[in-house]
């Protein structure tokens, strides 16, 4: 949990959402833009009959020499009901890789789309907890909860570093209300939690709403979080989680 700005790219593990098999698809860009000082949210056209479940990615290479077999698993943060496709992609340009690319990329360049994937998907209410990046998955589900009116009494638990981290904050804290928690491990700023997320956090919000933890973040995040629930005794059955 301590790392939430590794370089892993965000590795989808399958849990039991088959991968959709179709045939690479290309898609010109419409637009690219920062939502934070290092991520990007990229919109694309959406290919004709193309469909995914809220919280599931697709694999992505960019259509340019040496860059098109360099394929990255990235999630889907529009609805599918949308008329376009759009990524919320943390970005590192220090490691000269694909998501250092991403940030050349201009209108009308072209991405590949691969096989629609992932674990994620909404099941009933509870809690999601997050770090970093790994809020990815979970964007297009409160956004589905939102435009069917069905947010209910879900929480998103976010850790990062800091506020400036935040992604899509003012959009969580409006759909979400105070079921928005934030939490933040490297500065300290009135009204948000300091420190890492711990036991008795999640047995604050625990008890309050049906026992299904959605979980996302980096590796020691993730290794945490699965102690802290088993030493809790949230069954394996109530946790749904990707890993990146």
């Amino acid at each position: 949990m301590e790392d939430l700005n590794s370089e892993t790219p965000d590795q989808i593990y399958q849990i039991d959402k088959k991968p959709i098999k179709m045939t690479e698809q290309v898609v010109k860009v419409k637009s690219v833009k920062k939502v934070t000082h290092d991520v990007l949210r990229i919109v694309t056209e959406k290919p004709e009959n193309f469909s995914f479940i809220s919280g599931q990615a697709t694999e992505i290479s960019i259509n340019k020499d040496n860059w098109r077999n360099e394929k990255r698993p990235f999630t889907f943060t529009c609805l599918n009901d949308d008329d376009y496709l759009e990524f919320t992609i943390k970005t590192y340009p220090e490691k000269k890789g694909v998501t250092n690319e991403l940030l050349n990329l201009k209108k009308n360049d072209e991405l590949i789309l691969h096989d629609v994937f992932g674990a994620i998907h909404y099941k009933g209410e509870g809690i999601f907890i997050a770090g970093g990046a790994g809020v990815t998955p979970f964007i297009s589900i409160i956004r589905d909860l939102a435009a069917k009116r069905i947010v209910g009494n879900n929480i998103l638990i976010f850790a990062n570093k800091t506020k400036d981290d935040i992604i899509n904050e003012e959009e969580f804290r409006r759909i979400l209300g105070k079921n928005f928690v934030n939490i933040l491990c490297d500065e300290k700023v009135e009204g948000y939690l300091h420190g890492l997320i711990s036991e008795d956090l999640i047995e604050a919000y625990d008890g309050k709403i049906k026992d299904l933890f959605y979980l996302c973040g980096p590796p020691p995040m993730m290794d945490a979080l699965d102690k802290m629930l088993e030493h809790l005794h949230i069954p394996l059955r109530s946790i749904i989680k990707e890993e990146f």
